[in-house]
This record gives structure tokens, C-alpha cells and sequence, in this order.
């Protein structure tokens, strides 16, 4: 899916790329598989403001994705490649042999008119279901659940693919885009393929305004603001990084480089054997 350019006739048409949407062969989603979604405002039930910059944007319909895909041996036919406003990645219409519809996250190179098919027993090709045990090593996978059952939770953004590398003892060892590894139960479902949509990271915004459709207000730097409002205000002049001597904050005083967010004592520490950074998992 390649995106579109402008000729440069304002300012911001000189950067603004656009995906080309090609792919899209349905314009409306299907209406017993939408719900509402309700704009918070980044308010909390209290009404008090608890995530700034969020406000406004575009109508949305939240689609809703079947990532369990739980009907077995049961057949399914791809009736179209959608739009998701919410999502990066595109959506797949299927229709299974007994009426019923469902959303997946569309594989790259998934066509209308594929068959597909979850369960053990399916075969290892774009867009099908399959436990991990039963997964040929080496080939693409998305939508990996991390506990027996819950449905898909890792690699389901655009362009997303992992990748099976071992099995032992009853665990399947995965490389995740982010090129961590880890060990995920062999018993877990993963779809077959890469995401879709694979040209996103491509996409260049190029004006306020478009950031402002998707509900995302600009928020003014700490460092532009007076001392009173903010731990990184003040100061004689432009400072970067807030002048040097001080490390950069949320106006609450909590650090916002350097500063590891992650549990030390997660229970899922365990099943990391690399981490992202390429170093080995500590283990205690």
C-alpha cells in the first residue's frame, strides 16, 4: 500500500503523506459488529483531568475484534478489507459457514474471497488460527495470546510480525518485532502472517490539525513555563533540557527520561529470556 504526496501549493501540504487506502474494498462497517465510543476527555469518573492533551477529534465507531477466534474447524470466508479509525492495522470481514460475522486483524496479502479456518487442525497459511505447538518454526505470526484463552494480546500493530524460533518443555520460544524473546505456552493461539498495512510508519501527519482530528491537543513544554506551574519553568533565557542542572519532570516531579517504568518483580519477568536492548534477562 504505497501513500500519497501533495504538491506543495500550503505549508503543510509540502510534508502531509497520506495513506492511499487501496486495499479498502468496504466504506461502512458492518453495523451489528460496531459499538459506540464515549470521549472521555481525559477526565476521570470524578470529572478531574487525569491525562492531559486528550480532547475533541472525529466521531468513532469502536469495531469489535475478534481476537480468540474460537469456532474450530469451522470455515470462514473473507468478505472485506476495512478501515479501522482506531486501529493502525486493517480490518478483515469473515463470515462463517453458519451466518455469523466477525472482525480479525487483516494479514498482509489477505484477499477477499480466502478461506480461513482456527483450530489445530487448520492448516499453517495467511490469516489462519493455530496453537503455537503446532506452528511450522520460521514463519511470520501476529495476534499472540499470552495466557491459554484470553485471545490475542502482542503483535497486532501495523506492519507487526513475530517469529517462532524454538520449543522446549512445553514453551515456545518467540522473537517479538521489538526483538525481545521470550517464552509463550505452546498451547496459545497466534494467527499465521504479518500485519497489514504495512507502509503506516510512512504516514506523515504534516499539520496540527490532523493530530487534532484524532482528539490529541498540544500541551505547552515544561520548559516554557514559570517556575509557579512547573518544576522545569524559569530560568534567564531559552534552556534545553531544562537548563542542565535539572532533569526533565511531569509537572508532579516524576521523571520523565531515564527513568524505568517496569516492575522489578512482574510475575511475566520469567518467561523473558532476552530483553529488547539485546541483553540477557537478570535472573534472581
Amino acid at each position: 500500500m504505497p501513500v500519497k504526496t501533495f504538491r506543495p501549493l500550503t505549508p503543510s501540504t509540502r510534508y502531509i503523506t497520506v495513506a492511499s487506502f487501496d486495499e479498502i474494498t468496504k466504506d461502512r462497517p458492518e453495523r451489528s459488529l460496531i459499538e459506540i465510543r464515549k470521549k472521555s476527555g481525559g477526565r476521570n469518573v470524578y470529572g478531574r483531568v487525569t491525562a492531559r492533551g486528550i480532547g475533541g477529534g472525529h466521531k468513532q465507531f469502536y469495531r469489535l475484534v475478534d481476537f480468540k477466534r474460537q469456532k474450530h474447524g469451522v470455515e470462514a470466508d473473507v468478505l472485506a478489507i476495512e478501515y479501522d479509525p482506531i486501529r493502525t492495522a486493517r480490518l478483515a470481514l469473515l463470515q462463517y459457514k453458519d451466518g455469523e460475522k466477525t472482525y480479525i486483524i487483516a494479514p498482509n496479502g489477505l484477499a477477499v474471497g480466502t478461506k480461513l479456518m482456527s483450530g489445530p487442525t487448520a492448516a499453517p497459511e495467511t490469516g489462519n488460527c493455530l496453537p503455537l505447538k503446532t506452528i511450522p518454526v520460521g514463519i511470520p505470526i501476529h495476534n499472540i495470546e499470552i495466557t491459554p484463552g484470553r485471545g490475542g494480546q502482542m503483535v497486532r500493530t501495523a506492519g507487526g510480525a513475530a517469529t517462532v524460533m524454538s520449543r522446549d518443555a512445553g514453551y515456545a520460544t518467540v522473537r517479538l518485532p521489538s526483538g525481545e524473546v521470550r517464552r509463550v505456552h505452546e498451547s496459545c493461539y497466534a494467527t499465521i502472517g504479518q500485519v497489514g498495512n504495512l507502509e503506516h510508519e510512512n504516514v506523515t501527519l504534516g499539520k496540527a490539525g490532523r493530530s487534532r482530528h484524532r482528539g490529541i491537543r498540544g500541551i505547552t513544554r515544561g520548559v516554557a513555563r514559570n517556575p509557579v506551574d512547573h518544576p522545569n519553568g524559569g530560568g534567564a533565557g531559552k534552556s534545553k533540557s531544562g537548563g542542565g542542572w535539572q532533569q526533565l519532570t511531569s509537572p508532579w516531579g516524576l521523571l520523565a527520561k531515564g527513568y524505568r517504568t517496569r516492575n522489578k518483580r512482574k510475575y511475566s519477568n520469567r518467561f523473558i529470556l532476552v530483553r529488547r536492548d539485546g541483553r540477557p534477562m537478570k535472573r534472581k
